[in-house]
């Protein structure tokens, strides 16, 4: 009988351990502009997502995000790059962003927890993750340009 009820515990610890999402730990964070065609812009501090851990983390099991931050994501070389919402519970615009700080996509309202791929389009360096319907409220459009230190 001890055997059996420790095969039990150990059965549901292993369960809950494996059940409970990874705590992110606190990114480094930055200012990011956004220049809009029109000559508007728009500020948001940002929480930098530039090592393969902390983009493979993203904003994973996050409940919210603060009106006027985001995710940034940096990578290495200007790429053809694809995210997912896999374990992202909230909605968010995805804006897909050239070496030279240029918008060149942007995936609005994407779907909580979806794996279905959300490609860039083209090469990108970097992807810039706010709440959704964010880009169409502040007329952010394809084309806009984005300022910040890691695109100079």
């Amino acid at each position: 009988m001890f055997k059996k009820a420790c095969k039990v515990f150990f059965t549901l610890s292993v369960i809950i351990i494996l059940g409970l999402p990874v705590v992110a730990q606190e990114a480094e964070r930055s200012q990011l502009t956004i220049e809009t065609a029109t000559g508007e812009t728009h500020e948001f501090e940002v929480e930098l997502a530039d090592t393969n851990a902390e983009r493979a983390q993203g904003l994973m099991f996050r409940r919210s995000l603060e009106e006027g931050t985001g995710m940034f994501f940096l990578y290495p070389r200007s790429q053809r790059i694809s995210m997912w919402m896999k374990n992202t519970l909230i909605p968010l615009d995805i804006i897909f962003i050239d070496e030279g700080g240029q918008i060149v996509r942007i995936a609005q309202r994407t779907i909580p927890e979806s794996t279905t791929s959300i490609p860039s389009g083209g090469p990108a360096k970097a992807v810039l993750e706010v709440n959704a319907g964010v880009t169409q409220r502040l007329g952010i459009d394809e084309g806009d340009q984005v300022h910040h230190p890691a695109l100079q």
